[in-house]
């Protein structure tokens, strides 16, 4: 039988996918939504093709850390791997989503970064992007999928990015990632994501000389809602005074 906080994590791994599908960034049995136990060391996936309208949470397939597979489950998703390679590397995200979202996608085949250009980006992307390089053909042989969340791994630590900052990459010929502080977010990000694609795609059919919006800009649009003096929003038991 399995505890209850695993039955919870299949459960809001399962609406994530649902998620995916109703946000319009997936079709048929593309792309996948992951969560982890961070305490346990397990990580509950989409199983591998299967179709949106089948999944339930008791479909939901869960594997270790270490990539061992626990018996008597569906196949889980051929991305697993590089779901792995994430949750090792990155180590306070716990949910990881991946896509073939139209626009995001369309970037990442053209093996370019998303630009800031402005500052719906700037709200949710601290700065480009990034694009991976192409996969090399070794790293198809050894071990593809595993190698796919190497290559993000490594594009961030060479580029000397924050993981934390910049919660999406695009893999070049292939498509983006996401991740958060749970599924639901790493589905969120998915959605802004392909939203900025989108916004970046338009804006440079505009003005094909448009660069990124000027760091004084894009620090105030990042931080005023993630920095540690955030002010955007709600806060508990906030008070307004007035007359």
């Amino acid at each position: 039988m399995i505890e209850k906080g695993l039955e919870d994590l299949k459960e809001q791994v399962y609406q994530a996918n649902v998620e995916l599908l109703k946000r319009g960034l997936v079709i048929h049995s593309f792309g996948n939504a992951s969560g982890i136990n961070r305490e346990r060391g397990i990580v509950v996936i989409k199983p591998s093709g299967v179709d949106y309208s089948e999944l339930s949470p008791e479909k939901m397939v869960l594997v270790g850390l270490d990539g061992e597979l626990y018996p008597g489950q569906l196949n889980p998703s051929s991305d697993t791997k590089t779901h792995l390679e994430l949750y090792r590397a990155f180590e306070d995200i716990a949910g990881v989503v991946h896509t073939h979202s139209r626009h995001a996608t369309a970037w990442a085949q053209a093996k370019m970064p998303l630009l800031c250009l402005g500052t719906t980006h700037a709200d949710y992307f601290y700065g480009e992007v990034p694009c991976t390089s192409v996969i090399s053909d070794e790293q198809i042989r050894r071990d593809y999928e595993s190698e796919t969340g190497t290559l993000i791994v490594e594009t961030f630590r060479r580029n000397r990015i924050d993981f934390r900052m910049m919660k999406a990459v695009l893999v070049a010929s292939h498509g983006p990632f996401t991740w958060g502080r749970d599924p639901q977010e790493a589905v969120f990000i998915a959605d802004m994501l392909e939203e900025v694609a989108r916004m970046n795609l338009l804006s440079l059919q505009l003005s094909p000389e448009a660069g990124n919006i000027k760091k004084t800009l894009l620090d105030k649009h990042y931080l005023r809602k993630h920095g540690p003096g955030a002010y955007y929003g709600q806060k508990k038991n906030q008070r307004v005074s007035g007359t």
